[in-house]
């Protein structure tokens, strides 16, 4: 029997597509196919718990009912609000913090590291924490009342105050991971153009915003649509703390999209929710991407 000879470039191919094989196999498993599935039954109305196969296909009406969907339009603008309350907050702070602390701060890694802490921390944790923290005898009611409120807002079960309390919790453990960006790009910022300004009389404020700033600013690209994205995608502090009450008040789209799916079993409206979620999302990045080559500088 005649053998095959393998060339040696061609050995060389097949031993590394063998070590992405698995890789490769996992994100077709896991991310392609249950993309694909769930376009797939988003022009459906299908039930789940009557098994794959049974539903009818209804073509675009469940994109088309969702915008007549008191609570899907709810969903969606609480959604906006956290993201554009969370994003700048989160980004100009952990700037801010990162300068702070690399330049001023004697125990640097100490406090990069407290800083680090809440965003590696178990959420569910973090989350009961904060709902103790928002409760009549936590600290942000008594504070409240050392300034002369009588009756402070009960935070999470206040229609007004429900998301911003939500907001602020996202902020204090995201902006660890921020700050940690900001700090490992300020490691390679150009010293001698520091210098130089300084030569030239330029304050620490003038130095931020003239050369900092512009400096950073592809980290701050980055870091706007991955927080950005993050935002949009927020479920656990609702599913927790919330549970998308008092009324609609932190009902935010991931969250209906989860009871929509597996507390109203309708699994076709959920997915093209999704769907609606990702082109939500893909048009942001691309805005963004294309509005930074106006004030991103490499």
């Amino acid at each position: 029997m005649k053998k095959i000879r393998l060339s040696r470039q061609l050995k060389v191919d097949l031993t590394g597509y063998a070590f992405i094989l698995p890789n490769i196999i996992g994100v077709c498993l896991f991310t392609l196919f249950p993309m694909i599935f769930s376009l797939i039954i988003s022009f459906t109305n299908w039930d789940y718990t009557k098994g794959i196969g049974n539903w009818d296909f209804i073509g675009l009406k469940n994109f088309v009912d969702m915008w007549q969907d008191g609570w899907f339009t709810s969903s969606l603008f609480n959604t906006i609000i956290f993201a554009v309350g969370v994003v700048p907050v989160t980004v100009f702070l952990a700037l801010v913090l990162a300068v702070i602390i690399d330049k001023y701060c004697v125990a640097r890694l100490p406090m990069r590291l407290a800083l680090f802490m809440p965003y590696i921390s178990n959420i569910v944790a973090v989350a009961i924490v904060w709902v103790m923290m928002y409760s009549p005898w936590g600290p942000f009611t008594q504070m409240v009342k050392l300034f002369g409120v009588e009756n402070p807002p009960q935070w999470l079960g206040d229609t007004t105050w429900a998301l911003p309390a939500l907001m602020l919790m996202t902020v204090w453990s995201g902006v660890g991971y921020a700050n940690m960006i900001y700090t490992s790009a300020l490691q390679g910022l150009p010293q001698d153009v520091y210098e130089a300004a300084d030569i030239d009389g330029a304050g620490e404020i003038q130095k931020f915003f003239k050369l900092t700033i512009p400096f950073l600013s592809p980290t701050t690209f980055f870091l706007i649509i991955t927080t950005f994205i993050t935002s949009f995608q927020v479920f656990a502090p609702i599913q927790i703390m919330t549970r998308g009450g008092p009324g609609t008040a932190t009902n935010v789209l991931v969250y209906y999209i989860y009871t929509s799916a597996f507390t109203f079993y309708k699994m076709g409206y959920a997915s093209a929710m999704s769907w609606i979620l990702f082109l939500i999302l893909f048009g942001i990045t691309m805005f963004q991407w294309a509005g930074q080559k106006k004030w991103v500088s490499y």
